[in-house]
């Protein structure tokens, strides 16, 4: 049988791909980088770059490039079989990754090229791939017994199979809830886009009336404008308690004990690794320094934002009190008033703001502004390999027409696709003799889908959440490093990973910027002057309460990490209630299961880094305020950005890189200035 996934294609077969060639492929190039492992280990004891690095450098490439499009399609076309596969190779993947980490020979062999005169000769690029290995092989295990090095390799093992059952049970449980209403006035308030859509979705279920489910777009759009409380609730509580033990699913798809397997399963992995807990352990590949560190940061950022988080709450509740008799908010509330009064005070509804914003105009408004900023030149292809007709493909030429990255957009949401935004990379950089191997990125959203004639209309929101993905997409495919362990996104330290994503949500707030991406869906006009004087008054509307959300999370994690302990568990919901007292102004009721759909830390890559994000948003707005100091579009310093930060990948410690490009270390001033929050 012809294996698709072993053929040595460009860019993946997509259409080709089935269950059945996936172990096959996997197993194959597993027994391959092994073999090269070994060879390269008893082809000389006078170890180099070129005679053991790079070798194993292109066999894993392959490896990763195969696995690409298996974990791509696993998440966004999911299918039983699929999933059966994909599941079936995470244990072989875990035990490989784990067992080159634990390789003492080649330990050995990268710590005499650490020591060898060659190694000052190596690139800044070169030499910092070797010393990320010499750490990684210690937090592998490399030091310890024999014994603890098996046990350690059964944790990772068992620690990736519970990752991925959480998030298959989330997907099923958000599959598997709708609502089928016959009676349109139950839907009162929700706008015309969104009715066509929940009965657009009735029909593809060969049903009359309309279909609202758990997928982000029909959730947002019923807790923020159907004037039924009863519905809210409904909705509010199937979304909410999605894959736990409470709500219209109860224990179905129970992430409980996952949960509690996966904190206990890192703990004890941090210990052997001589961690007092995992958030100490996570830390060993970021910016922060220790967990006092990350806290103190978090906590002082409340501080700062409470005040103003417990005003808007008064406001909000005054409001409700005062235009609509709701004497208690209950938390399915909260979206819906605070539209209302967003209405109320900035005559500003998002619906209106939407209909400026139809992906038809937005793309190619934000592939405008890359070129302004970094004279990028962004065209589409259309005649590539498809793993659903949803999807498209572009490649980014820069201004020596040289061809710089390709990357793949699937944009809208769809059942068996998984909920929330990201990037991945499809094929990393890399260079082989003369040839370079060109980055290859998956942008994937889950925006409201184009309805009958009308194309898919964003919520500014939206926008910057393709913005945001854009950024990282950027950082991927702009790198100028020649070695994969540091080309892209590669080595950079997690927390500074969101630093690129952030950063260009900045030009969704700049008229500038927002006169290239909106054109009114049916007019064509721009965003009018008015309207956007609007969302710019609007635009701090409740962000202390946003802000304390977002330390909620932060703090949640961490904490949970920091503080767990064998004889009491993970204790998720009592932390999680501790820094709801310490910083949240709105208290969810106690059926909530919150960290049974937080998929960031339990079935990502955030574990006791998810305070990544606002530590990110500092250096963001900093960065930022170069441009508002130089002008939004300045050349000199988009360059400047492209060349310090987006083309240098993980070559050199994020804080030197950052220096670089501001002239100093971060300031959280531009932060709290951008948010509205005074220092």
């Amino acid at each position: 049988m012809s294996n698709p996934l072993l053929e040595n294609t460009t860019l993946p077969q997509f259409s080709k791909i089935k269950p059945e060639h996936i172990e096959n492929a996997i197993d194959t190039l597993l027994a391959e980088a092994r073999e090269v492992v070994d060879k390269q280990l008893q082809a000389s004891n006078k170890y180099s770059w070129g005679n053991l690095v790079e070798p194993i450098e292109n066999i894993e490439d392959q490896l990763n490039k195969t696995w690409s499009p298996i974990s791509h399609m696993n998440s966004v076309v999911n299918t039983d079989e699929l999933r059966d596969a994909y599941n079936a190779c995470l244990p072989k993947l875990s035990e490989y990754s784990t067992e080159m980490g634990q390789n003492k020979a080649l330990f050995n062999a990268y710590q005499y090229i650490a020591k060898s005169a060659e190694f000052s000769n190596l690139d800044i690029a070169q030499q910092k791939i070797i010393n990320n290995a010499l750490r990684d092989f210690r937090l592998s295990g490399i030091d310890l017994s024999k014994e603890k090095q098996q046990r350690y390799k059964e944790i990772s093992k068992e620690l990736s199979s519970l990752s991925s059952k959480y998030e298959e049970n989330l997907l099923d449980a958000t599959n598997a809830w709708s609502k089928h209403i016959t009676n349109v006035s139950e839907l009162a308030g929700l706008s015309e886009i969104a009715l066509a859509q929940a009965k657009q979705t009735a029909e593809s279920q060969n049903k009359d009336g309309w279909v609202i489910t758990l997928q982000f777009p029909s959730y947002i759009a019923v807790m923020t404008y159907a004037d039924n409380r009863e519905l809210r609730k409904e909705h509010y509580t199937a979304f909410a308690t999605r894959s736990s033990e409470q709500g219209p699913d109860a224990g179905k798809w129970d992430n409980s004990q996952i949960m509690e397997d996966t904190l206990a399963l890192r703990h004890e992995k941090a210990l052997l690794l001589g961690f007092d807990n995992y958030a100490e352990y996570s830390l060993a590949t970021k910016m922060a320094n220790k967990p006092a560190d990350v806290i103190d940061f978090l906590e002082n950022l409340a501080d700062k934002s409470l005040d103003n988080a417990k005003q808007d709450l008064v406001d909000l509740t005054k409001f409700a009190k005062e235009q609509y008799n709701i004497d208690q908010l209950q938390t399915w509330d909260i979206g819906y008033f605070s539209e209302k009064m967003r209405q109320h005070f900035y005559q500003l509804s998002q619906e209106e703001v939407k209909a400026y914003f139809p992906a038809t105009r937005v793309i190619p408004g934000l592939f405008s502004v890359v070129e302004k900023l970094y004279g990028l030149k962004i065209s589409e292809i259309t005649d590539f390999e498809s793993w659903h007709p949803d999807a498209r493909f572009f490649e980014i030429k820069d201004e020596d027409n040289q061809l710089r990255g390709q990357f793949y957009l699937d944009l809208y949401a769809r059942e068996k696709k998984r909920g929330g935004a990201w990037m991945d990379d499809c094929v990393g950089r890399k260079k082989s003799g003369d040839k370079i191997q060109i980055p290859v990125a998956y942008l994937t959203c889950n925006f409201t889908p184009p309805t009958g004639n009308d194309p898919s209309l964003l919520t500014h929101d939206e926008v910057q959440t393709l913005f945001h993905e854009f950024g990282h997409g950027l950082q991927h495919m702009m790198t100028k490093i020649d070695h994969l362990g540091v080309s892209g996104i590669n080595g950079v330290e997690w927390d500074a990973v969101e630093l690129p994503s952030q950063f260009m949500e900045n030009w969704c707030w700049e008229k500038e910027a927002l006169d290239l991406i909106s054109g009114h869906y049916q007019t064509g006009e721009k965003l009018p002057d008015e309207l956007f004087q609007k969302m710019l008054n609007a635009k701090n509307f409740q962000a202390g309460m946003m802000m304390v959300r977002q330390l909620e999370f932060s703090l949640f994690d961490f904490k949970m990490h920091q503080q767990y302990t064998p004889s009491k568990g993970g204790q998720i919901y009592k932390i999680l209630n501790e820094i709801r007292d310490q910083v949240a102004v709105i208290q969810p009721p106690e059926f909530n299961r919150f960290a049974h759909g937080f998929s960031h830390i339990f079935a990502g890559g955030y574990a006791a880094g998810y305070y990544s994000y606002k530590w990110a948003e500092v250096l963001s707005s900093d960065a930022y305020s170069l441009f508002e100091e130089k002008g939004i579009f300045d050349q000199e310093t988009g360059k400047s950005f492209l060349h310090n930060i987006l083309e240098t990948g993980g070559s050199e410690d994020a804080m030197q890189l950052f220096v670089k490009f501001r002239g100093r270390e971060p300031e959280i001033d531009a932060l709290l200035r951008h948010t509205g929050i005074k220092a």
